[in-house]
């Protein structure tokens, strides 16, 4: 299994941390995973309902002197 890909949102505002992710994930195949770092605490709702219009999951969210780290894992059939 390969590394996460890392995005590091950290000090923007929403919606620039989803933005970003799924900039990230454009191209990358089924199963890749990413871990989003973000500080608005949006990002918490914003990346499930990203993850849901696109088809991934959110496997983990954890929050650390306010620093949020989201992995998600890309689905089996790639949306949007």
């Amino acid at each position: 299994m390969t590394a996460p890909v890392l995005v590091d949102a950290r000090g923007h505002r929403c919606p620039v941390p989803s933005l970003r992710l799924r900039k990230a994930m454009a191209g990358q195949a089924p199963g890749v995973r990413l871990i989003l770092l973000a500080t608005d605490p949006m990002a918490r709702i914003d990346v499930p309902y990203l993850m849901g219009d696109l088809g991934g999951t959110v496997c983990e969210i954890e929050e650390l002197d306010g620093i949020l780290r989201i992995t998600v894992e890309i689905g089996a059939v790639p949306r949007g």
